[in-house]
């Protein structure tokens, strides 16, 4: 029955934003999130110390999120007001005039290239604005864009959700490579198919069969050195596998090489010089630049921004103690005097991809471009429209998710894993992604769902005398896969391209991607076994 109850509140927030009228993401889950809290205080008997303070650590936590989201907006209108976007346009117009090409090159190649530097839905929200500049419709990117960006997230953010999300379970070196290799295999067999599937939702499958030389072309250049690099190394995966397949992506398609003649021919006149594409794309590249630097931690610089090491410190009562590192992570801990993971919060304000560099790149392409005061004023204006109702969203999804996790092992995500676990029993390997992508769809993140479940999953495979770095492998292409359908990044898609109400309308098309992937997973768990 509690494994019941807790589905409950996830039942509703499905219904209400995939029903015939759904409710908008701003609706719907601060509704979910007002369920949940209810059932955790009169049904589950929770401590109402710890409810209280997990809903203020959820909305802290939304701010990491909102900043990242008002940050890659208010980049994006920058570009655009700048006239550096239509720049960008027309030369990639002029590298090839194949819609399939430049899916490929943006959607696929670039976007597994920030996945790696970045994470955080970073990819999304650089990579959709570009391709509708482009001409794409907004919907079909964005479903584009949250499918394309499954492949690479295992080793976003220089490999976090796999040394970081597995690494709290106490595995060795050797073991964190091995599960890594075996996560990038189970990812190279998807990346076969799983693009195929995004490309079909833009353009049509002759067009994608006129052109599957090259979409393999594009598909391989990223992949091949994605799983050379993982059998030693789970860092820097994505980000080369990323850059090499951009370069060689732009190269092929410039060249024509795998373009069917009557998409390929047809080119823009005008030429765009390096130096224009240099100086219009300033935001996109120097922001790239900047969180290339802060996030290798051979320079040093990610040691001093994610110090907590507090400068200053202040207690607040009841509501807990803040304190204030000299490089800006601001913590709260001791939240209505709750102890642990569930009373304590912290933000690091330099690192996440907000301040810097959204904001601050911003800042330096106001002077760049020369842009007037009134240009200025738009830019900003224009951004805070376009964040109102997704703020509203994600202060939602993040109180549900950290209610869900809440309360130790009996909170509901624990218990709706126990349950799958004890239902599957020896089958367990067939559907043990799907438990990650769940995790996924909850917080938004492969290296939180891997926090809360890998421990669950090491624990099934010894009860079941299962594999355990299959298993473990299963659970970290889960969460990476999760990332289609969570609500997360289905809000922050939609936010970054102004769509309202269509976040339930892009879950039931990703779902069935997911689900796919899932099977694959299952498949080659299958062989490794």
């Amino acid at each position: 029955m509690d494994a019941i109850w807790s589905l409950v509140p996830i039942a509703l927030l499905v219904f209400l934003m995939t029903k015939k009228h759904s409710l908008p993401a701003h609706k719907a889950l601060p509704l979910a999130a007002g369920v949940l809290y209810l059932l955790k205080l009169v049904y589950f008997e929770t401590d109402p110390n710890l409810v209280n303070a997990t809903v203020v650590n959820g909305l802290l936590t939304a701010w990491q999120p909102i900043l990242i989201i008002w940050g890659a907006i208010l980049l994006f209108r920058t570009t655009e007001n700048s006239g550096g976007m239509n720049v960008i346009r027309q030369w990639l117009n002029g590298v090839t005039a194949s819609r399939v090409a430049q899916l490929m090159i943006i959607g696929w190649a670039f976007s597994f290239l920030i996945e790696g530097v970045s994470g955080f839905g970073t990819p999304a929200a650089l990579a959709a604005p570009i391709l509708v500049g482009m001409g794409f419709a907004p919907v079909r990117v964005a479903i584009l864009c949250l499918i394309m960006n499954s492949v690479p997230v295992t080793f976003g953010a220089v490999g976090t959700p796999t040394w970081f999300g597995l690494g709290q379970i106490g595995l060795s070196e050797a073991e964190n490579i091995r599960i890594g290799f075996h996560t990038a295999v189970v990812h190279a067999v998807a990346a076969l198919v799983i693009p195929l599937i995004a490309l079909s939702f833009v353009v049509t499958w002759r067009e994608i069969r006129r052109n599957i030389v090259f979409v393999y072309l594009s598909i391989l250049a990223c992949v091949v050195p994605y799983l050379l690099l993982a059998r030693f190394d789970y860092e820097f995966p994505s980000i080369l596998g990323g850059l090499i397949g951009l370069i060689a992506s732009v190269v092929l398609a410039r060249l024509g090489v795998g373009l069917s003649g009557q998409d390929a021919g047809e080119r823009e006149v005008r030429r765009i010089t390096a130096a224009a594409v240099l100086r219009a794309s300033f935001p996109i590249w120097a922001s790239i630049v900047l969180l290339l630097v802060t996030r290798v931690g051979q320079l040093g610089i990610k040691t001093l921004l994610t110090s907590p090491t507090p400068a200053w410190t202040h207690a607040l009562g009841t509501l807990g103690n803040l304190s204030v590192s000299p490089f800006l992570v601001v913590s709260l801990k001791s939240i209505f005097g709750v102890a642990g993971s569930d009373g304590a919060w912290t933000h690091k304000i330099l690192y996440v991809p907000g301040l810097l560099p959204f904001f601050a790149v911003s800042g330096i392409s106001f002077l760049i471009f020369g842009m007037n005061r009134r240009t200025c004023q738009l830019t900003w204006i224009e951004t805070y429209h376009q964040v109102r109702k997704p703020i509203a969203a994600l202060l939602g999804a993040l109180v549900f998710v950290k209610l869900l996790m809440a309360g130790g092992d009996k909170a509901c995500v624990i218990l709706i894993g126990k349950s799958l676990a004890h239902v599957s029993g020896g089958s367990w390997k067939y559907i043990a992604s799907y438990l990650g992508a769940l995790g996924a769809f909850f917080s938004g993140s492969n290296t939180v769902s891997n926090l809360t479940f890998s421990g669950i999953q090491a624990s099934i495979a010894d009860t079941l005398s299962l594999n355990r770095d299959t298993i473990l492998s299963l659970q970290n292409v889960g969460g990476a896969m999760g990332n289609m359908v969570c609500i997360n990044n289905i809000v922050a898609v939609c936010s970054v391209l102004g769509l309202v109400g269509k976040e339930g309308f892009i879950l039931k098309r990703t779902v069935i991607p997911m689900l796919l992937y899932g099977l694959i997973a299952a498949a080659v768990a299958a062989v490794m076994q």
